[in-house]
């Protein structure tokens, strides 16, 4: 299991196009903070119908998009 689980499963029970998360939203559902560690985790979305977009450090979002 990973740490991120719980966010990959709500990614794609959300259902959307594209959307972006803020690092709150992630730590609230995903019930950990996101740190650097993410990035090596973020290609598990894959495996959920989505991948990850861009981080935005300054805005503290992430985006999110469905997989064609």
């Amino acid at each position: 299991m990973s740490r991120y689980d719980l966010l990959w499963e709500a990614v794609r029970e959300r259902g959307e196009q594209s959307f972006k998360l803020t690092f709150e939203e992630i730590q609230h559902i995903a019930g950990i903070p996101i740190d650097h560690s993410f990035l090596r985790y973020k290609k598990e979305l894959a495996e959920y119908g989505y991948q990850v977009g861009k981080i935005s450090m300054k805005e503290q979002t992430v985006a999110f998009q469905r997989l064609d």
